[in-house]
């Protein structure tokens, strides 16, 4: 830092102002600052920096499960966000969701060094009464229940489905067949929970719930089952990864999509338009998700930071008196080809939808 004041004509603390980022500094000695840095090789020690301000600029992301698109484009929202505020993401993953495990993960991002903690907490741990997040810490969670306890995100799981069923019923639909998400899923269980709501509410009897694992080959499976069911007219699937494997089986099966059968997924992943047909589905604001998260446990340091000052004390339990409960981030139906209404014989040709093409997918 020395050398760097030497070269560019200034004091160690300007250079110090410069390299924090700190208010207070002319635009033309900034650059003369960023240019001597560069010349001399000279890059701040986040180490030594982060001992001395108390902050690491680093944000922990604990997850249960990378294997589901849902947590890939949370995580992935989270990151670019936590960059645009300039804080790193340190993901640890944990492969059996148990207290045990859980405790685990926080004692290795202690020892990793983060600010604070966001957990994607996709599946049904935080309903065990067994389970707490460590005291002190600040947590925002995405994808939970536990509102009552914790600072939760989660897109608007309920009033997605909700519109998903009622954009099928008013296409002329009888009733909706339901491909859910596996059973231990809150959002599972939300969309299924909403789509027999709903089907209630209209005067229409649900037919009996099929389960898939957010995979595909689930999909296909249960679309091989549901194509069996001369019934069945309109299918809503629980993600769109579950509706392509549904679609393959429904034309194995030799069943049109939309004339036979009507699909509407939930996601829109960026491959769902170039289904066969393009695939009308539930869109799901993932970036929103992981700015609200990042946002959210930003402002909780920030508060905490406040109340220690004010109370000229260490601040670590101010986090007991934060606000609790549950942000929900809103979906909107993206109507694409497969859906339409239904003909008056599914095995019969055509599909009434108005303007609508048919075609396999």
């Amino acid at each position: 830092m020395a050398d760097v004041a030497r070269l560019a004509g200034v004091s160690s603390q300007t250079v110090s102002r410069v390299s924090n980022g700190f208010p207070g500094v002319t635009e033309d000695t900034r650059r003369q600052v960023l240019d001597a840095m560069r010349e001399l090789g000279y890059r701040p020690n986040s180490a030594a920096r982060a001992l001395r301000r108390g902050e690491f600029r680093t944000l922990g992301v604990i997850t249960f499960s990378l294997s589901t698109m849902g947590n890939i484009r949370t995580l992935e929202a989270i990151a670019t966000s936590a960059a645009q505020h300039g804080y790193a993401v340190t993901l640890l993953p944990v492969a059996v969701p148990t207290q045990d495990e859980v405790n685990g993960a926080f004692s290795r991002l202690g020892e990793l060094a983060v600010d604070a903690v966001i957990v994607i907490m996709e599946i049904h741990l935080l309903d065990a009464a067994t389970v707490s997040l460590p005291p002190g810490v600040q947590v925002v969670v995405a994808d939970s229940d536990a509102g009552d306890r914790y600072t939760v995100v989660d897109t608007d799981q309920a009033g997605g489905a909700r519109d998903a069923v009622r954009h099928l019923l008013d296409l002329g639909h009888d009733t909706v067949w339901h491909l859910a998400g596996p059973a231990d899923s809150f959002a599972a269980q939300r969309r299924a929970n909403a789509w027999r709501d709903t089907l209630t509410r209209a005067g229409r009897t649900p037919p009996p719930l099929v389960r898939g694992d957010w995979s595909a080959e689930s999909g296909y499976r249960a679309g091989l089952r549901l194509a069996a069911e001369p019934e069945c007219t309109a299918v809503f699937a629980a993600n769109d990864q579950m509706a392509l494997g549904l679609l393959r089986a429904l034309h194995e099966r030799g069943l049109r999509v939309p004339g036979d059968i009507s699909v509407i997924g939930f996601d829109d992943i960026p491959e769902s338009a170039s289904f066969l047909p393009p695939l009308t589905t539930i869109h799901q604001d993932f970036a929103e998700v992981g700015r609200l998260c990042v946002e959210g446990v930003l402002s909780k340091m920030r508060q905490e930071a406040e109340e220690a000052e004010e109370d000229g004390v260490d601040g670590a339990d101010g986090a007991d008196g934060l606000e609790h409960g549950t942000t929900l981030v809103p979906t909107r139906v993206v109507v694409r080809e497969s859906t339409g209404r239904p003909s008056r014989n599914r095995q019969g040709g055509g599909n009434a939808a108005t303007g609508a093409t048919t075609s396999d997918p």
